[in-house]
């Protein structure tokens, strides 16, 4: 029995199992998801006579091999899925590696034809890294089935991993890098044998020499064209088939006719051949391409790094035994050993030894942190001194790390208002040129002019809207990796457009400002024993608890205390000897001694006390102190003009001296999660431009009502998830340099829109005008670009790390 054809396209439709869909009572059969998609759009917008006038079948999507299609079928199985796919809200996500893209365009054919697949929940390109993120429902198609969808447009499609990447960049770079040098060599040939006959070097030229010189050029220019500008022809030939166009369009067509129109007038005789300008033409753009390449490349390197932070392969330690083993066979529960000089693969929790733990790939903090037993460890962290084992809790695509590749990917992806706007044009100017080239090269054509051909053919070169795309993905990669190194991480793509226009600050208290830990603040000695004792016998007895006040003596030099008990909301007793030995609160030890308590002047903050049962110790205060760096963050804030509020739930009285300590504008005590929300809509309604900084739960209702919220690295999942930031390291003076980013992003975008505006407005009149001569409409072109990606780049410096003393360089740009 013979197979169906396609009802849209006319193809076979063989496919197991039948892709089907239910139109008008009669069952429809399709070759792929694509075609069903387009025809499903088709019915849906009322255009069902489209099928009854056609005069022949649809265009038929690219044709996959069998066994194309049976590698991308594996990728279905659930063990294959495992390196890069995780679970979200609303199904399941993948990183995917897409090749093809050229410019703006093609990520909008990609966005727009995914969008129609059954199952996409969402998809987003970054022009930049050429990374996608693919989210879908797995119980309304498979992961195979949307990767063909993209293979049939003519793009690539594969799941992205870290090292497969930095080899296809470096395989891209190789081989632009030589397509590059044809060119440039096929350049310098041509234009030493054009040179001549254009300012007339060489007198009385026999019409032999001439014919030798363009037989010569033809040669030259013929390996420029069919190897150096071949990804022009095969990108044009992608969107004509797909009805869409992009610059290569363009940039094909003027390759293409100036090389024939040469290759005629060689053959056949004539006045002008284009053999220099079809090779400087190429050179110059493919150049321009070369440098962007770089710039993904760099760009492309900084995730790449980041994701190499998480290896493959780790040692599983099965009772007396280890074994090396594949990263992602590694579960939840399971014992690893991290030896020093080794990255951590999984997020788990310390079982035994004390190292200390670089961080960097997470917060971006460069010091080590000391890290012991109980501690959780991400990750990306790689270990110092010692051995560690440690329990597995998230591993492969569930780790941190994962995630924040994840969200990077996401912020890169989703472009601001002024992204899209870019985009659009650059689209429709594509349109408006091969338009207006056939008009011009009309109208001097009808003016008698010789060189209507050169003029027209100098329209579309100068034209090429390649800035006008590299305009705004350039900037926002540059700034997003600037800002990630800082350990300042955007979680959404309108931060950075929206922090522009910030004004104030609302700061929450216990863990924003202060580090949300208690320490040790004063120890007053009342008894017999010296300092150095009493702290070494507080630390043998909170060693046996598991309070948040055992933390503050957990890693000091303890004393043997033996058979302590722990008196649930009262403290600890135990025996040093035979001298039995208390910790806690004035009540609990004034219960269990014989002596009087001291008189102790009150202080700010919690007061814990350790005695014997003949006399009183030693006074230890607690308290939860301010960051390091929370001072000159606010002073560098208000330096800026921007105004500094404190909004906590905490008592007023440590909430006002906090601010006092602090030098902040205005601080507000007790205030409920409804009370914050309040103020935060107050300050609304006066006109102010809000960033929230928080870490709680409690804090959630205020962040979503401020124009942008930032939560602290230390804060829960959900409020990390919720917020439109996230500061990783903690650092305060890091939202200085997050403001002032956003602000120079901001200034980059507009100017780089106005140059490339610029530039056509003025290129193009003179190239009509034939004051432009196709040489130097290439080289205009391509120097158009050099300069947007240029001015782009300078985003990524990353000036010297603020001292918490000094605020950044270049904070006056803030005001």
């Amino acid at each position: 029995m013979t197979s169906p054809d396609c009802f849209h396209c006319g193809e076979p439709a063989d496919g197991e199992p039948p892709i089907t869909l239910e139109l008008d009572g009669s069952t429809r059969h399709f070759c792929c998801q694509g075609c069903k998609a387009v025809c499903l759009t088709i019915h849906q917008e009322g255009l069902t006579g489209f099928y009854d006038i056609r005069t022949r079948n649809a265009v038929t999507p690219k044709t996959l091999t069998t066994a194309e299609v049976n590698r991308l079928r594996e990728l279905d199985h659930p063990l294959v899925q495992e390196s890069f796919v995780s679970p979200v809200k609303g199904g399941q996500e993948a990183q995917l590696l897409i090749g093809g893209i050229t410019c703006a365009a093609c990520i909008w054919l990609l966005e727009n034809h995914m969008a129609q697949q059954p199952g996409v929940v969402s998809f987003s390109v970054n022009h930049t890294t050429q990374r996608a993120r693919l989210v879908w429902a797995p119980d309304q198609a498979r992961l195979s089935d949307l990767l063909i969808a993209i293979q049939q447009l003519g793009y690539s499609a594969r799941p992205y991993q870290a090292d497969e990447a930095e080899q296809t960049l470096k395989a891209e770079q190789r081989s632009m890098l030589i397509r590059v040098a044809v060119a440039g060599i096929g350049s310098f040939q041509s234009m030493m044998l054009a040179f001549p006959l254009y300012f007339e070097l060489v007198n009385d030229l026999s019409p032999g020499f001439v014919s030798f010189f363009r037989w010569f050029s033809l040669l030259v220019a013929t390996p420029v064209v069919f190897y150096s500008a071949r990804p022009f022809f095969r990108n044009a030939k992608r969107d004509i088939l797909s009805r869409h166009l992009t610059m290569d369009v363009p940039v094909a067509i003027a390759i293409g006719l100036a090389y024939l129109a040469s290759a005629w007038v060689t053959v056949v005789g004539g006045d002008e051949v284009y053999f220099e300008s079809v090779c400087m033409f190429t050179f110059f753009l493919l150049l321009g391409r070369y440098i962007e390449l770089q710039a993904r490349y760099r760009a492309g390197l900084t995730g790449n790094a980041l994701a190499g932070f998480q290896p493959s392969v780790a040692t599983l330690v099965t009772g007396d035994s280890t074994d090396v083993v594949p990263a992602h066979n590694v579960r939840p529960g399971d014992v690893i050993r991290v030896r020093p000089g080794e990255t951590l693969p999984v997020d788990g929790q310390i079982l035994s030894g004390h190292s200390t733990l670089n961080e960097a790939a997470l917060t971006g903090e460069y010091l080590p942190e000391t890290r012991h037993p109980g501690d959780r460890v991400h990750a990306g962290s790689i270990n110092g001194e010692h051995p560690l084992d440690i329990r597995v809790e998230q591993a492969g695509a569930q780790t941190r790390l994962s995630g924040i590749l994840r969200i990077l990917d996401r912020v890169q992806s989703e472009k601001p208002r002024i992204a899209r706007m870019a985009d659009r044009m650059a689209g429709k100017f594509v349109g408006r040129v091969l338009i207006l080239a056939p008009v011009v090269w009309i109208g001097w054509w009808w003016a008698g002019a010789d060189n209507a051909f050169d003029i027209t053919l100098s329209v579309l070169v100068v034209t090429c809207p390649c800035a006008l795309s590299l305009a705004t993905p350039t900037a926002i990669t540059s700034a997003t990796v600037r800002l990630r190194r800082l350990g300042f991480l955007p979680t959404r793509g309108h931060t950075l457009e929206s922090m522009n226009s910030i004004d104030t600050v609302v700061f929450d208290k216990t863990g924003t400002l202060t580090r949300g830990e208690l320490t040790l603040v004063a120890t007053r000695i009342t008894g017999s024993l010296d300092e150095k004792t009493c702290l070494a016998l507080a630390a043998g007895l909170e060693a046996h608890s598991e309070h948040p006040i055992a933390k503050v003596f957990r890693h000091r030099r303890a004393a043997s205390v033996e058979n302590v008990e722990n008196h649930l909301g009262g403290g600890l007793s135990g025996l040093f000897g035979d001298t039995e030995v208390f910790i806690g609160h004035q009540g609990f030890v004034a219960e269990r001694v014989s002596a009087p308590a001291p008189e102790i002047v009150q202080q700010q903050g919690m007061t814990v006390w350790l005695a014997s049962n003949r006399e009183w110790l030693a006074c230890f205060t607690l308290d939860d102190q301010p960051r390091d760096d929370a001072r000159a963050a606010i002073e560098t804030l208000q330096a800026a003009g921007i105004r500094t509020l404190l909004l906590s739930g905490d008592r007023s009285g440590h909430v006002a001296l906090i601010a006092e300590r602090l030098g902040i504008d205005e601080a507000i005590g007790q205030a409920s999660p409804e009370d914050k929300l309040s103020v935060l809509e107050r300050l609304k309604a006066e006109g102010r431009q809000i960033m929230m900084v928080g870490d709680g739960l409690n804090d959630l209702p205020s962040m979503a009502g401020a124009g942008i919220s930032v939560a602290m690295g230390s804060a829960s999942d959900l409020t990390q998830l919720k917020a439109d930031a996230v500061l990783l390291n903690g650092q305060l003076l890091q939202l200085v340099e997050a403001l002032q980013t956003s602000r120079q992003t901001r200034a980059i975008i507009r100017q780089n829109l106005w140059w490339a505006l610029g530039y056509n407005v003025c290129a193009l009149p003179l190239a009509a005008a034939g004051m432009v001569p196709p040489w130097l409409a290439a080289i205009g072109m391509s120097l158009s670009s050099l300069v947007v990606v240029l001015n782009a780049l300078r985003l990524g410096r990353t000036r010297g790390r603020a001292h918490p003393d000094k605020p950044p360089v270049g904070v006056e740009a803030l005001s």
